[in-house]
């Protein structure tokens, strides 16, 4: 339910993944008016476990959510609403957000991005039938399920040695694709192959896979590979731009452009925080959510000196 465009919520929270949802639930303990408009199409919807977080481990993503706002909302000065966050504009203590489906503008004293990271998969043919089954993107979350197995990592850059070497925790039996690449040093192609890893330079044909997972991968000129799981390295994009529009500053090496954050969560833009994916969490629920609890923490103090001080 939406309050009327003449209140102001205490914060409005964009983004209903684990960092804006452990924000509702701290924000809303703390008795702040909370909004959490969420599009409600989370990074991790692919995935039918998700794993690391204590209690919950191996939990499906939507059942986090679902037990998530349950709890939330015993408190009732937090609500949900299903919508965008087209535009936002105004300082601390007077924000307005513009919504894709309404014309009712949205006021809030803050507001915390937790707008996350979106995948843009590899231009690899089959590769959306296997992900989310038996490709992923993060060995910590994923990799024991695929321990021990015959595993493709697709890593067409100069971080393909850091992945392979992360990844080799769960298995020894590793192919390394650089997708027709050769940007790899023969010191690195001589490490590689040291500890027993195959590298096949070749731009890989199709994905070939049975009941959503993958059986094989089958190339322009090489042979087919046999492959039971697949770890890829994804293009990583922010899911809005709303946040630097508004002047936060983005930072990041590489592609990679996370919103600039001190330890708290808060931006540069006074009124304005972020957590999560989109601030450079670890990508992992756990820490999505931790970051959300210490940047509504933020949030409650900030606001605490802001009426402290206007009583003085």
């Amino acid at each position: 339910m939406q309050k009327h465009a003449n209140e102001t919520y205490d914060v409005v929270i964009v983004g209903g993944g684990p960092a804006g949802l452990n924000a509702a639930l701290v924000l809303g303990r703390s008795r702040r008016s909370v909004l959490v408009i969420d599009e409600e199409l989370p990074r991790n919807r692919v995935t039918r476990e998700s794993h690391g977080f204590l209690t919950r481990d191996g939990i499906a993503p939507a059942e986090f959510r679902r037990i998530a706002k349950e709890q939330i909302l015993k408190y009732p000065s937090v609500t949900f609403q299903s919508d965008i966050v087209k535009s936002a504009t105004g300082r601390d203590g007077d924000f307005h957000l513009h919504l894709e489906s309404s014309e009712v503008v949205v006021r809030s004293r803050k507001i915390l991005f937790a707008t996350g990271m979106k995948d843009v998969l590899p231009d690899i043919d089959g590769l959306s039938e296997v992900y989310g089954t038996s490709a992923f993107v993060c060995p910590f979350c994923d990799g024991w399920e695929l321990r021990d197995k015959q595993i493709s990592v697709i890593a067409p850059n100069d971080l393909s040695l850091h992945f392979v070497k992360m990844i080799s925790g769960w298995t020894k039996h590793l192919t390394l694709l650089t997708q027709g690449s050769p940007f790899l040093s023969p010191d690195q192609h001589s490490e590689i192959q040291l500890h027993g890893i195959v590298v096949i330079e070749d731009e890989i044909k199709r994905i070939e896979s049975l009941k959503g997972y993958v059986n094989h991968i089958t190339f322009r000129s090489n042979p087919p590979v046999k492959c039971e799981g697949i770890f890829f390295l994804p293009t990583l994009i922010q899911s809005t731009d709303v946040s630097e529009k508004l002047g936060c500053v983005l930072s990041g090496n590489g592609p990679v452009m996370e919103i600039d954050t001190d330890t708290m969560g808060r931006t540069n833009v006074s009124g304005v925080y972020s957590a999560g994916d989109a601030s450079g969490a670890p990508f992992q629920l756990i820490s999505a959510a931790s970051s959300g609890a210490t940047a509504a923490a933020a949030i409650q103090l900030d606001l605490l000196d802001a009426e402290w001080n206007r009583i003085q």
